[in-house]
């Protein structure tokens, strides 16, 4: 195999000496199946990236299809979420799909099943199927009903399709091998009865089909050539291919089948059902709340399709399952809103500062660079004048060498404006400083090009001005759960690891540039770390959620606890 085969992850080596061996190029199609039956996430993205990026890698046509095999939890609500949320990522699917599509062509091939006398309807008690099924180190039992006459079958198959008997009054199951060793083989249940109503058959069907038998023949009847699957899919490999082995035509395509491991995110969980139970008890604000791990949550607190990307590439593909730290996916999103995110000036615990020489009813316009990084950017204009607001941590009545703000008798320099020199400050009944006087130097301007604007002070302070600041709800996320793997905690039930911190909400104030930002925006606020505009906010009604933080200070909080 030469050198660029073997750099590449096992997937697509796979792929690679598929093609060594005689497959055609021309036949490489991918797929990716999500089930309609809540939002994607982070997990899910991973797959998205490998599915697409093959197709994308191989010139490939992808199909986005959606197992929605399960009424009683399926929604055309996630449907249209999933669509968005792929697109939103960057990919384009080839055709949309849905098993449902199938179910008749399902429905013919079980007919031929039990024509051929492997697939009969089975009428036991789901408890008595599940006890006669047998242990992995003991042989199951056949069913009483196992060797039924073909005509009874179609029957009584036939039976449940038009609804003439109740949820779990029969079950359709392959006769496969009840002594075999993968327990996935002794004769699996095929359908089931459900009277519900489809999102899209409405009430046509009253049998729906399991996951294992639609799976690997959806993927035949579109001719995908590889099935990538996550590893618990593994022991189903077997079963997959017996399935196939009953459609398959010699002069088609066979799908194969291979799996890879899922990659766990540290203080989160990815679990379909516990996101749901986040949901339903009102632990989160809906699918989309910016502490849930799904893409719609993570579009929404301020992550980009890149940075998603570039984290599915750093993760890349694995045989072996691992938890991965959360840091590393804020690192991702980090670094590329350092490369795009304008800069902008907030403040979030405002303190009022006064500059006592700087004349009264005067403002300037001051130019500020949108992005230092980014020659292409431009800048702006941020209005100057008498009253600003400063952060209240950005000022002590008395501190060490060490602290570079502002200190009583102390100078600073605020970003593309002045020198300013702390004279005094005032408190409240309570000793709290609410308010500091300021004296400014007038020949310090930034980029005035005098001498006194080109000597130095240690500390550069944001700020904005009181007249034209506007007000801003300030939403601060951090991590949902404090254990940094809380589902896998065998005596603990996964939500008593909620994070109680988890949001802050503030109020805050934002230079005027912000009015026109649009929802989705993101920008860096200098010092502060990274916000995107929310969905509720509006023309009146500010709202910033807090992305991520300028650098990691989560491994420096837990340190110290």
């Amino acid at each position: 195999m030469s050198e660029t085969v073997k750099s590449l992850n096992f997937i697509e080596q796979i792929i690679e000496e598929d093609l060594e061996n005689g497959y055609s190029k021309a036949v490489l199609r991918f797929r990716f199946p999500p089930e309609p039956n809540g939002y994607l996430h982070i997990g899910h993205a991973s797959s998205i990236c490998l599915n697409f990026g093959l197709g994308l890698r191989y010139n490939a046509p992808v199909n986005l299809r959606f197992d929605d095999t399960n009424p009683a939890k399926e929604e055309q609500e996630f449907v249209d979420a999933i669509k968005k949320d792929v697109a939103w990522l960057g990919y384009k699917w080839d055709t949309e799909r849905y098993a449902s599509d199938y179910f008749q062509q399902l429905y013919d091939w079980a007919i031929t099943l039990i024509k051929e006398g492997k697939a009969y309807v089975d009428s036991q008690s789901s408890e008595d199927m599940a006890e006669q099924k047998g242990t992995p180190t003991e042989a199951g039992t056949e069913s009483p009903y196992r060797n039924r006459s073909l005509e009874e079958n179609l029957t009584l198959f036939e039976g449940m399709k038009n609804g003439d008997f109740q949820e779990g009054q029969h079950v359709l199951r392959a006769k496969i091998d009840m002594t075999s060793s993968n327990m996935l083989m002794r004769d699996p249940i095929m359908y089931r009865i459900l009277h519900r109503t489809h999102h899209r058959t409405n009430t046509d069907w009253c049998i729906y089909p399991m996951y294992d038998w639609t799976h690997g023949e959806s993927d035949y009847i579109e001719q995908v050539s590889h099935s990538l699957c996550t590893l618990e899919f593994l022991p189903h490999r077997e079963l997959y291919d017996w399935f196939l082995d009953q459609v398959h035509d010699p002069n088609m395509v066979r799908p194969k089948q291979r799996e890879f491991a899922r990659r766990n995110l540290s203080h989160t969980v990815v679990s379909k059902r516990k996101l749901l139970q986040l949901v339903a008890q009102n632990a989160v604000k809906g699918w989309d709340d910016p502490r849930m791990p799904t893409i719609s949550g993570l579009r929404r607190r301020g992550y980009t399709p890149e940075s998603i990307r570039n984290f599915a590439d750093t993760i890349g593909i694995a045989k072996r399952e691992n938890l991965i730290d959360v840091s590393l996916l804020e690192f991702n999103i980090r670094e590329h809103l350092n490369r795009v995110a304008p800069r902008v000036m907030g403040v979030l615990d405002p303190l009022k500062l006064i500059i006592t020489n700087y004349p009264e009813g005067q403002e300037e316009w001051l130019d500020a660079e949108n992005n230092p990084g980014d020659e292409a950017a431009g800048s702006r204009k941020v209005p100057f004048s008498k009253e600003l607001y400063i952060e209240k941590s950005d000022f002590r009545e008395e501190a060490n060498k060490k602290f570079f703000r502002l200190k009583l008798g102390g100078e600073v320099r605020l970003k593309n404006g002045y020198i300013i020199k702390a004279e005094s400050c005032t408190k409240d009944t309570e000793g709290n400083v609410v308010e500091v006087q300021c004296t400014y130097d007038p020949k310090s301007k930034s980029g005035s090009g005098t001498v006194e604007s080109l000597r130095k002070v240690k500390g550069t302070l944001h700020w904005v001005s009181i007249a034209h600041a506007l007000e801003a709800e300030i939403r601060l996320y951090d991590r949902l759960f404090t254990h940094e793997s809380p589902d896998s905690q065998k005596d603990r039930d996964f939500m008593e690891f909620i994070n109680p911190d988890s949001l802050e909400v503030i109020r805050g104030f934002v230079e005027p540039s912000l009015k026109t930002a649009k929802v989705e925006e993101r920008f860096q606020f200098q010092r502060m770390g990274y916000f995107c505009v929310d969905p509720d906010s509006t023309s009146t009604h500010l709202v910033f959620n807090r992305t991520v933080g300028l650098r990691d200070s989560w491994a420096k909080v837990q340190q110290k606890k």
